[in-house]
């Protein structure tokens, strides 16, 4: 959420800000509620200090006075309740336009529809020369490291059962993450993934991505990201400024319906319901260059990782109509995966500045004790299961054997994965 004050100052900004992401908000309406809103507290405040008074000469009248005082007062008092309630319904319009008032894109930020129009801005790796690639569906059917046809019977569409050494590629990978990242300075956190809905409207996924959302019949939702959770930790308290940036390694299952992407990668394990991943989420100060310093050294962590398995990657600065509600900067590592000849989506790194700090009300005290919203950053580690699509594939044999990445092995046990005779 912004500072209305900013809002206020900078409509033009945000309108064309909002254009860039291809949102549609009524910043005009906002406005026009908001003036309206403040008109009405003043009122109700002129009343209230009317009200005082009348109560304060009812105090100090004697029996006579006083029953010419009281019809007066609680005629304040009706006024002032009518006031009151008239103001809450106002409020309660000013907070849902509130919520939809999306971040302020960076300049750096390239224009763009969708994700056809983000910016390639590195590339590592050299792709393996595979004659005729298979799919990791194919590879790892065919070693006894998954069931998807037993996945879809107990889970339903887009289930899947890691099995054998995909289950145990799977938990060579957290290992190895965890080692990997936590010499980077995180705090390791196991999280919530049944999330109340305040951290979601918090994180700024509601209302905006609400659909691709699992609700429970409590309300809660089961939250897409380690973020979420993580962000709610610090919910509404006021952090110490000298312990700042705090840098956490936080670990959940996640889950999402992916609303809207029927029949878009409908095997395998691209794009499933459940999974899981490592998250590196941050609060530092009040500063964007500190915030911009920040999310380099995020992304770098990522690529740094990716490196060491030696998968080829390139990553992509996202445009406009890219990011979402509260991103001010994000980019994207994508990991090539050869059976689809194409790059494909592992890690997004993200900046917001205190969008998410000043909904979920986290504050710090500066070196001169001024109270400041914390700035928020986050950006995957890495997810499971969906890095071994670009593992497998890459590492591919053509007797069907799977090379174990060098840095795996000793989590692995193994320098191969080949089909138990």
């Amino acid at each position: 959420m912004l500072d209305i004050k900013f809002i206020r100052e900078n409509a033009e900004a945000i309108k064309a800000g909002a254009k860039k992401k291809h949102l549609e908000v009524d910043i005009d309406r906002l406005l026009a509620v908001d003036e309206k809103r403040r008109g009405l507290m003043q009122e109700a405040e002129g009343m209230r200090a009317k009200q005082n008074e009348a109560n304060d000469k009812v105090a100090a009248a004697n029996p006579g006075e006083r029953s010419m005082i009281l019809p007066e007062l609680k005629k304040l008092k009706e006024s002032l309740q009518k006031k009151e309630e008239e103001l809450k319904t106002l409020d309660h319009d000013w907070q849902l336009l509130m919520v939809q008032v999306p971040n302020v894109p960076d300049l750096s930020v390239p224009e763009g529809e969708s994700d056809a129009d983000n910016k390639e801005i590195k590339v590592w790796g050299d792709k393996p020369n595979i004659q005729n690639p298979r799919s990791h569906i194919d590879l790892m059917q065919a070693l006894g490291m998954a069931d998807f046809e037993r996945g879809t019977k107990v889970a339903g569409f887009r289930g899947y059962f890691l099995k054998g050494d995909g289950a145990l590629l799977n938990f060579a990978i957290w290992r190895y993450a965890q080692d990997f990242f936590l010499q980077k300075g995180f705090m390791p956190m196991i999280v919530p993934s049944l999330v109340r809905r305040v951290n979601f409207l918090g994180t700024g996924y509601i209302p905006q991505s609400e659909e691709d959302l699992y609700k429970t019949q409590d309300g809660d939702f089961l939250a897409g990201t380690a973020e979420v959770a993580t962000m709610g930790y610090h919910m509404n308290e006021i952090l110490d400024g000298k312990e700042l940036p705090l840098k956490y390694l936080s670990f959940s299952p996640c889950f999402r319906r992916e609303a809207g992407s029927h029949g878009k990668d409908v095997k395998g394990l691209i794009r499933v319901h459940e999974f899981y991943k490592w998250e590196q989420v941050v609060l530092c100060e009040a500063s964007h260059e500190v915030s911009v310093e920040l999310h380099e050294w995020l992304k770098r962590n990522t690529e740094e990782f990716i490196e060491s398995l030696k998968i080829p990657y390139h990553t992509v600065i996202n445009c406009g109509g890219d990011l979402g509600l509260g991103q001010v900067k994000k980019y994207d590592i994508e990991l090539w995966v050869p059976g689809e000849n194409t790059y494909r989506e592992i890690s997004s790194a993200s900046y917001f500045h205190d969008f998410q700090t000043r909904r979920l009300n986290i504050r710090y005290r500066d070196a001169e004790g001024k109270m400041q919203y914390a700035h928020s950053l986050n950006n995957t580690a890495i997810p499971t299961p969906r890095i071994l699509v670009s593992l497998i594939e890459n590492y591919q044999n053509e007797d069907g054997s799977i090379t174990v990445p060098e840095v795996l092995r000793p989590y692995m046990g193994k320098d191969k994965i080949e089909k138990v005779v």
